[in-house]
């Protein structure tokens, strides 16, 4: 066997090992998205009966699915609001100043990324029960504010560090004041990273079970709400619900993404960084 004939197998046996691991990991998203089309006629959503299209049309039909699904939905809108403000601002910080603490601050973001969520989800158990905090709406914003922000804030801070300070010089020489710089020049240049640690915080938020479990109290969001159903049967709408929140969060990374990705190559240009 030749040299060339081995190189060409052994493409073709990565390409296929990567089409079998794409396959892998997309097979529970294409059986979900399936299943929301079941005719089942039983509790369980386990086995194929037929296809149907009346689980979209009766999507909200179980109100107490549908407030789970609000309360995720809220609440992860919420938490990734005030976690990209206050993330960025720690990002911008941490990537551009330096001083007493730095690292250190560094090192607590990288121990609530790394820390397991159990350990957090007791430790913030702990102290809601200390500080006598009624456990619901309120603790789990708040836990999820706790633990995304740090996602947020090491996105930003590696976008900051790669940053080219002659362009915001620039602006500086050309009069622009502190607010005009950050809006016009610095802000455009670092909104992938803002993006990216959004979508990141939002994803984590909507689908935390461990550390909402433990602060949750009598609210019960959509993960919480699919798990306490397994033991009588998951209806179709969960299958439903969960295309409809994939489909959705695929579309804004793509949009939103190449939009960021756009905004940051003007931004990156002398000529074009003033431009609204």
């Amino acid at each position: 066997m030749t040299t060339r004939t081995r190189l060409r197998l052994r493409g073709q046996g990565l390409r296929i090992y990567t089409y079998l691991l794409v396959g892998w990991l997309v097979l529970p998203i294409a059986v979900m998205i399936l299943f929301g089309f079941n005719d089942t006629h039983s509790k369980q959503n386990f086995r194929w009966e037929g296809f149907t299209l009346r689980w979209y049309a009766d999507l909200f039909a179980r109100a107490d699915l549908t407030t789970a699904l609000v309360n995720s939905l809220t609440i992860a809108l919420l938490s990734t609001l005030i976690t990209t403000v206050l993330g960025t601002l720690a990002g911008l910080a941490l990537g551009r100043f330096a001083f007493r603490g730095r690292g250190a601050t560094t090192l607590v973001l990288f121990m609530a990324i790394s820390c397991p969520e159990i350990v957090m989800g007791a430790a913030l158990l702990s102290m809601f029960v200390t500080f006598n905090l009624p456990r619901g709406y309120g603790t789990i914003l708040a836990a999820h504010v706790m633990f995304s922000i740090a996602f947020v804030a090491v996105t930003v801070r590696a976008r900051v560090s790669v940053l080219d300070p002659a362009v915001e010089e620039a602006a500086q020489d050309l009069g622009a004041g502190p607010w005009t710089r950050f809006r016009l020049v610095t802000l455009p240049m670092i909104m992938p990273g803002v993006v990216a640690g959004a979508l990141l915080a939002f994803v984590l938020s909507i689908d935390d079970f461990v550390i909402t479990n433990f602060t949750s109290g009598a609210t019960v969001t959509f993960p919480l709400w699919i798990y306490g159903s397994t033991r009588t049967g998951t209806p179709p709408q969960v299958n439903v619900m969960g295309t409809l929140i994939f489909a959705v969060g695929v579309l804004i990374a793509v949009v939103v993404a190449r939009r960021a990705s756009g905004t940051a190559a003007r931004a990156s240009r002398p000529d074009t960084a003033g431009e609204p």
